[in-house]
């Protein structure tokens, strides 16, 4: 069963985190959702967080996970925040049981194919030796080459934790990732269809979503809206929570 941040009471929102994130990176948003009427749940999905770590790695699998967690938790219908591979899950997760999604909101991640493009960092995490105990800093320092804007470094160093004193990890599945990095750039399948209200939102300084991705999204997606928060990149949330806030709260209510 995959972890998460239970907040509040209400409607279910459920809130899904990109590649290499985790339930943490959203807790601040978690209660600004709440006081909006919500019942937040952030999730970790498999291989990252505390959630359990497995060979198996796919869109697929991360859609049946989210599916069992609803079940568990007697959630028969919800609303979604997905952000990149989260909004993929989301899109999948929607498209595969529309009957369990009210409404659908997309951050900055469209349907389509995206080519590997996660060298950069991988290199990074792999050139950590933990076998050398090194400290925090000492990870950032080793982190610096390969990765030097200071915003995707810290994002990265939350995955830090202490496996007993002296011995830090990454709570993410590095290994798998290196394996199945291909996975995350996959194309949402051809049939896959969602009539409900959808927003996506993306940054104005990202590639993510172009304006020549519209006509697939709408293939899929009849139903839905594109908003763009400017001067962010991929991180909207993390680069601008006031607006994001503002554009998916408007949105879910």
């Amino acid at each position: 069963m995959l972890h998460s941040r239970i907040e509040g009471e209400g409607n279910p929102l459920l809130i899904i985190h990109g590649f290499l994130g985790m339930s943490d990176n959203w807790k601040s948003f978690g209660s600004l959702y709440v006081a909006e009427g919500f019942q937040t749940h952030m999730l970790d999905m498999r291989n990252h967080g505390k959630s359990f770590h497995s060979d198996e790695f796919s869109y697929e699998v991360m859609c049946q996970d989210v599916l069992e967690y609803c079940q568990e938790y007697n959630l028969h219908k919800v609303s979604i925040i997905g952000h990149s591979m989260g909004g993929k899950v989301a899109m999948l997760f929607a498209t595969t049981y529309p009957e369990r999604v009210e409404k659908l909101i997309i951050a900055d991640i469209g349907p389509k194919y995206y080519a590997p493009h996660h060298q950069d960092i991988l290199a990074g995490l792999n050139a950590v030796d933990f076998t050398t105990k090194p400290s925090r800093i000492e990870v950032e320092e080793t982190l610096f080459p390969y990765i030097q804007d200071f915003g995707t470094r810290q994002f990265l160093m939350k995955n830090l934790y202490w496996v007993e004193p002296g011995q830090l990890a990454f709570r993410f599945n590095l290994d798998v990732f290196n394996r199945k990095i291909d996975q995350i750039g996959t194309v949402l399948p051809e049939n896959a269809h969602f009539d409900k209200p959808t927003l996506f939102i993306r940054g104005g300084n990202s590639k993510y979503i172009l304006d020549t991705d519209i006509p697939e999204i709408n293939k899929h997606f009849p139903n839905f809206e594109l908003t763009t928060i400017p001067n962010v990149g991929h991180w909207l949330h993390a680069e601008n929570p006031k607006l994001f806030f503002e554009e998916t709260a408007r949105f879910l209510k």
